[in-house]
């Protein structure tokens, strides 16, 4: 059974965007991977398909109802549906490299994108939603968050890369920054290849990534070497 994404959202118009191009999209025609983008409002039940109310309480915007989000989640994911059930927001767990590991070895994502101010917690807490972030700021909606995580996920599955060591020495896969990356010419606006790349001497090569990635991180992200 291959990764199966399931997105839930107001503008599924904007699927597959860039999840359709290069990589990706081959890995997507060859059914190595599926998407299905669902419109939230062809589970409203007015003529004028509302799926949004004032919030409770006072303040600015409007709300996701959860009436009718909680039905369209009811039937994409039916009881029984293996797939964790995921909502991109700004107050989640941080997306990391082992998550998107985690999915990517899984079934697949039942994947809800917020608009407005955000949807009804009821929802969340009673559909069992994991709140995931991309990062500290804020979208006008989860549709290029959700990009984003499918696009981290998808390229881990195996064969749509085309080779298993295409992800294995890039940056947090090992807890580490990825080194830096050379290729010809040699020489380019009077900066050469550093030595060691092209002495053959693979040994060397290792050790020397090794180090870059390490002095890298350090400046950068010493969090990490905290970790």
């Amino acid at each position: 059974m291959s990764f199966s994404a399931t997105i839930i959202t107001l503008f599924p118009e904007l699927f597959p965007g860039p999840l359709g191009a290069s990589v990706l999209g081959r890995g997507l025609a060859d059914s190595l991977w599926s998407l299905e983008a669902v419109q939230l409002r062809d589970f409203a039940t007015d003529r004028h398909r509302t799926v949004d109310d004032t919030p409770s309480g006072g303040g600015a915007g409007m709300v996701l109802k959860p009436d009718i989000l909680a039905k369209a989640i009811d039937t994409v994911s039916p009881a029984g549906d293996p797939r964790p059930r995921l909502l991109m927001s700004p107050r989640g767990a941080p997306l990391t490299q082992a998550r998107a590991h985690e999915l990517a070895e899984g079934p697949g994502a039942v994947i809800v994108c917020g608009r407005f101010e955000g949807i009804d917690q009821r929802v969340i807490d009673n559909r069992g939603l994991e709140e995931i972030s991309i990062g500290d700021y804020v979208l006008a909606g989860g549709e290029v968050a959700a990009m984003v995580l499918l696009e981290a996920v998808v390229r881990l599955i195996p064969g749509v890369l085309g080779s298993a060591d295409s992800h294995a020495d890039e940056s947090f896969e090992n807890g580490l920054l990825e080194y830096p990356q050379y290729t010809r010419p040699q020489s380019f606006e009077g900066v050469d290849i550093p030595a060691v790349l092209t002495s053959g001497d693979h040994g060397k090569i290792r050790l020397w990534r090794e180090e870059q990635s390490r002095m890298l991180t350090a400046a950068r992200r010493p969090d990490l070497l905290q970790k």
